[in-house]
């Protein structure tokens, strides 16, 4: 699985090199932020149910038309696969908080999916509607410290950037 360590180690091999200073204190960094990534990734896995709830919701607020006929939310079985991908998705998230990487969701969820969603005519929008209102809905205190918030905000960005 992919990480900053991962990856600055692989690279500092593909060049037959020794990892360099500032390859070093990108480690280092990662490494510091370590305890917010896990507190978010801790807070969101006990609230992941309600998170997801209320992600789903919004994608469906934002774009009622997708439970008309011929869309892609008109039965209550493709409500809820809209929910299960809103889900996965935050399982990737937290999965990337705690390796300190973008790994799980380069391979698990973003590669290809657009064109998939696209394939099956999917809006991604609808998707990226869910990630705004959570990412939006953080709130600091109440749901994590604000460097846990920066890290859980930083994976959320991006997912809407990857999907966009």
């Amino acid at each position: 699985m992919k990480s900053v360590i991962t990856t600055t180690i692989s690279a500092a091999d593909a060049a037959g090199r020794f990892p360099s200073s500032s390859d070093l204190e990108s480690v280092q960094g990662n490494i510091q932020r370590s305890g917010a990534r896990l507190e978010a990734a801790e807070k969101l896995s006990g609230n992941h149910e309600a998170v997801v709830k209320e992600g789903g919701d919004a994608c469906f607020a934002k774009y009622p038309y997708l439970k008309n006929s011929g869309e892609a939310g008109d039965s209550q079985e493709k409500i809820n696969k809209c929910y299960r991908d809103v889900d996965h998705y935050m399982r990737l998230i937290n999965y990337s908080l705690v390796v300190g990487g973008t790994g799980p969701l380069d391979e698990w969820g973003i590669a290809g999916a657009r064109e998939v969603y696209r394939a099956l005519n999917l809006p991604a929008s609808a998707y990226i509607a869910s990630f705004v209102f959570t990412r939006d809905r953080l709130c600091i205190p109440r749901d994590m410290s604000a460097q846990a918030g920066v890290e859980y905000s930083s994976s959320l960005d991006y997912v809407i950037n990857s999907l966009s």
